[in-house]
């Protein structure tokens, strides 16, 4: 960038010497504007040659080397420079536009590690994070970043969470959490167990998403790269009309000026405007995406998120935590502390999620010394003594099965009934938890004038029920397979309108083939599958559902722009092109059209990248 700078800068200061100096030799004048034009447009010229002999030969380098060696042989030297002048100063200045622009997306996602602290052989020693095996342990110190995924097993921290989710408050982490690499350490030393490889871990992926994300072209990047094909050798076409059959033809004026109209129109004729900054208007969307957590794998979802018209959700772990937490306690002849007490000691050695939300629930040490005759019996419950006493704990049939009067709960979640002694002591209501921002999430969707809000689930109708009623959502599918979930969803792809999309939001290994079907899949990333993250086209990082109204905000404004960039160039072309045809306007206008009109472009695009959701 700085040696452009210097070349154009005496460029222009040998172009005024030639302009403001009264020199008597005409030759010395030429000679002067001809180093000026060489000095800045070599770059052009070689190129202008290089493409030519490839069989490019409309591109805007060919096409600004023909209109300025046009401008010479008509001697408008000053003209010839100038086109050539300004429009490496109106290129220097997108360069300088796209550049800044990349290096703003580039910085949001800033996470690769350059090395990670290993274990080995008593000693700490410094590797590459794709030289690090899966169960090594691995140091991480304050102020670096996570390099791979793995489980802390020793030490407490904070973590700067801001590059994966965009979430501007750390997150605590302790012994036995999970922790994603790209995340910085902040306060304390900690020791993670490795459990994912590098080409697999969180941040690999994402920076593969990222890198192939532009690869993926909306239709309108797709439209103008066919619109340039055609439309350059129809201007070329019509400017070698313009400049032989007025003159020649029809006897208008002489070839001279019919020359120069033509070599203006060529100018003017450069599709560079709208095949720089359309793509560059879904990059920057996609920045500013990555920039609030959302992941977004190609403009071609970008375009297509923006015409959202019916929203599909999974429930657990989408709408829902996906986490088991005792709701309610109904104790009969005990206290409600007793009644859990029994219920967790009877649940200490299993595995199910039940247990571990039992445990949460009753936040003290089990004492292992007190249980005894363990025995679980599928599809029933659990049979224990608890400091010698009978305890059975379970579903209703296993109180049918030993003959215990209970009190059947009317609760929705899972219940378990609890007996001492063969005496019923009360229920345990257990269910997954809403997320604190699913319910906004809906009512928002809704004021974006998304048509219909959809939930397929594979859990039971009355819990179902119970969620899409507090979330108001419009339709629900429950008690679904993965094999069920894809059916339901080509039934509703039937009913969406021509221009109109589905999207599906879900997070399971079980959610995979939809999100792979519908035509925008978007998978919660923080604790969603690999399978499903790999399905999807979007992935939001923070597992907000409230993040797919920001995407759906953000692809709209980013269309918005785009759309206004394919109109102003367009039309200020045709404008010029037309002025340029009957003789009303010079090389300096037909600069503008090409250089001015790409650069505002640009400028534009980039307005994505601030825009406020």
């Amino acid at each position: 960038m700085k040696n452009k700078i210097i070349q154009i800068v005496v460029a222009f200061f040998i172009f005024l010497i030639a302009i403001f100096v009264p020199f008597k030799n005409e030759l010395i004048k030429f000679i002067l504007f001809f180093i000026s034009y060489i000095l800045v447009g070599f770059e052009v010229i070689q190129e202008a040659f290089e493409h030519f002999f490839k069989g490019k030969f409309f591109d805007e380098n060919c096409l600004m080397l023909i209109a300025t060696v046009g401008a010479f042989a008509i001697k408008e030297f000053p003209e010839a420079t100038c086109v050539m002048l300004f429009y490496q100063i109106g290129e220097m200045l997108q360069d300088y536009a796209v550049d800044k622009s990349k290096k703003s997306i580039t910085k949001l996602m800033d996470i690769r590690p350059d090395f990670a602290w290993v274990k080995r052989n008593n000693k700490v020693i410094k590797v590459n994070p794709n030289k690090v095996n899966l169960g090594e342990i691995i140091i991480v110190k304050p102020g670096e970043k996570i390099p791979l995924d793995g489980t802390v097993i020793e030490g407490s921290s904070l973590l700067d969470t801001s590059s994966l989710t965009g979430e501007s408050v750390p997150k605590e982490v302790v012994v036995g959490d999970n922790v994603l690499s790209g995340c910085i350490n902040q306060t304390s030393l900690l020791s993670l167990k490795v459990t994912k490889k590098f080409e697999e871990s969180t941040v690999s992926k994402i920076l593969d998403l990222v890198e192939n994300a532009s690869n993926k072209k909306s239709k309108s990047e797709n439209f103008i790269t066919k619109f340039a094909k055609f439309y350059t050798p129809i201007v070329v076409f019509i400017a070698i009309i313009l400049a032989l059959v007025p003159p020649f033809v029809l006897h208008i004026s002489t070839f001279h000026v019919w020359l120069y109209r033509a070599l203006t129109f060529l100018v003017v004729s450069c599709p560079c405007a709208l095949v720089l900054s359309i793509p560059l208007g879904f990059f920057a969307g996609i920045g500013a995406a990555s920039k609030i957590g959302i992941l977004v794998k190609g403009g071609n979802y970008l375009e297509r998120l923006a015409n959202s018209e019916i929203i599909v959700f999974d429930k657990t772990g989408t709408l829902t935590k996906g986490t088991f937490e005792v709701q309610k306690l109904e104790a009969v002849g005990i206290s409600e502390e007793e009644l859990l007490k029994l219920a967790t000691f009877s649940e200490n050695y299993s595995n199910h999620p039940i247990s571990l939300s039992l445990k949460k629930a009753y936040g003290k040490e089990v004492d292992t010394s007190l249980i005894s005759d363990f025995q679980e019996i599928s599809g029933f419950g659990i049979s224990c003594k608890i400091d010698n006493k009978e305890v059975l704990i379970g579903n209703d049939k296993w109180m049918k099965k030993n003959n215990i009067e209970y009190i059947k709960s009317n609760e929705i979640g899972t219940i378990l009934y609890v007996s001492l002694e063969k005496k019923f002591v009360g229920s345990i209501i257990i269910a997954d938890q809403i997320k604190e921002d699913s319910r906004q999430a809906i009512s928002n969707l809704k004021n974006l004038s998304i048509r219909k809000t959809i939930m397929l689930t594979g859990d039971k109708k009355e819990v179902s029920k119970k969620v899409a009623k507090e979330l108001e959502i419009d339709e629900i599918y429950s008690e679904l397979l993965p094999t069920d979930k894809a059916k339901k969803l080509e039934e509703i792809m039937k009913s969406k309108s021509s221009k109109g999309n589905v999207i599906f939001v879900g997070d399971g290994m079980n959610d995979s083939p939809v999100l792979a079907l519908s035509d925008v899949g978007i998978a919660m990333g923080g604790l969603g599958s690999d399978s499903s993250i790999e399905a999807a086209d979007i992935v939001i990082m923070t597992d907000e559902p409230s993040k797919i109204c920001n995407a759906i905000k953000l692809s709209r404004k980013t269309m918005i722009i785009v759309k206004q960039n394919i109109i102003f160039a367009i039309l200020v072309k045709l404008l010029v092109l037309a002025l340029s045809a009957f003789g009303l306007s010079t090389m300096w206008s037909a600069v503008f059209a090409d250089v001015g009109v790409s650069l505002i472009c640009v400028l534009n695009s980039l307005r994505i990248l601030r825009a406020k959701l």
